[in-house]
């Protein structure tokens, strides 16, 4: 049996983290899988893995290249100034401790999911050993960003991409090595909601690029015309505090629910209790939180900005896709499936059937074949 190793940078909160958790659970069923994780945050991993999953730590120390931005961003020079020896720890665990570990490496495949780490594994990695790298983020055409994980790849044996466009973008760069995959639901739901409830909901980290500011505004003119009507927002983040403020600021009151980090029971919960999902990120190269929404038959409004949504959504369908962070056209398709519950049952249906084509099964079957060709 073939043993993979998905080099991870940590398994705490995160789309990347979720999607390398699935992949594992997913993968798990067919070779020996080890997550090798550079950091480790908390005592177990967030999302939720497989026994035969096997998770090995490089290092305890918890990296705070976050805090430190927004430090210096705020001009608190005290606390940035104290973070300065922790920043220079996690230097050492990524650029010393993570290339030893490399080298000790004894697997068939390393899956690395982050630009770093596919120059690590290039560079440190037995060139017996496949060397698979998995890009998540979306380029947003920085020339900067796109060079580098190009370069970063150059001594790798394959890219996968989550979105066909994403596939031939870096196709015109890479050519052949070049492979589209998506990510995968982790399951299957067998129940669906009914759509029935007044809620609306919106999954994800709580920072700029999700749009959430967008979106608490726009929801403001919901709910003077619909006031029965709530939005539940899961997640946490570096804008939360800015979040709860604006939602004050709007006088959303108790229309506005915050829940704060959910684990996914709680969270697929929560989408058999609503109508209708809502993505205002600035950017989003794919989405997955859309596909579990849609696995429960619920019909999804997103900006064309999310990327990924694009590729999901099939507008008028299963949902509808908004051009141009139009917010009176977002406000529209939303009171259309209020006021509409029939089109919103239709959609609903829809929804569910375009998730299958993301079920584990028929991602697991891509991933194989790719694992299983040659170098």
């Amino acid at each position: 049996m073939k043993k993979i190793t998905i080099l991870a940078l940590h398994l705490g909160y995160g789309g990347i983290e979720n999607a390398v958790a699935t992949l594992a659970n997913t993968l798990v069923t067919k070779y020996e899988v080890e997550i090798l994780s550079v950091y480790r945050l908390y005592n177990e991993p967030v999302y939720k893995l497989d026994e035969n999953v096997k998770v090995s730590y490089i290092s305890s120390i918890k990296p705070n290249k976050k805090e430190m931005k927004y430090y210096l961003k705020k001009k608190n020079f005290n606390m940035f100034f104290k973070g300065i020896g922790q920043s220079i720890k996690t230097g050492f665990v990524k650029y010393v401790k993570t290339p030893i570990a490399l080298r000790k490496l004894n697997t068939d495949v390393v899956i690395s999911t982050r630009t770093v780490h596919n120059y690590l594994s290039a560079l440190f990695v037995s060139k017996d050993i496949k060397k698979i790298a998995w890009e998540h983020n979306h380029h947003n055409n920085k020339k900067s960003y796109i060079n580098s994980l190009v370069k970063s790849c150059k001594n790798i044996d394959n890219l996968v991409l989550v979105s066909n466009e994403l596939t031939e973008f870096y196709k015109s760069h890479l050519g052949n090595k070049v492979v589209y995959i998506p990510n995968c639901l982790d399951n299957m739901p067998n129940k669906l909601s009914k759509l029935d409830s007044k809620n609306l909901v919106a999954v994800g980290r709580l920072s700029k690029e999700k749009g959430f500011d967008d979106l608490l505004k726009l929801f403001k003119k919901i709910s003077v015309k619909y006031p029965d009507w709530k939005l539940n927002i899961v997640g946490d983040g570096m804008e939360k505090d800015n979040l709860l403020d604006l939602a004050k600021e709007l006088k959303l009151g108790d229309k506005v629910i915050f829940h704060g980090y959910q684990n996914k029971d709680y969270i697929n919960n929560l989408f058999l209790a609503s109508s209708i999902y809502l993505m205002t990120s600035r950017t989003e190269s794919f989405g997955l939180v859309l596909i579990e929404a849609m696995s429960y038959g619920l019909p999804c409004i997103s900006y064309t900005s999310a990327q990924g949504a694009n590729e999901i959504i099939d507008d008028s369908e299963n949902g509808y896709l908004i051009e141009d962070r139009n917010e009176e056209e977002m406000i529209s398709k939303i009171e259309l499936l209020i006021n509409d519950d029939k089109l919103r049952n239709k959609l609903g249906k829809n929804a569910r059937l375009k998730s299958k084509n993301y079920s584990n099964e028929a991602v697991l079957e891509k991933w194989q074949k790719l694992i299983n060709k040659r170098k």
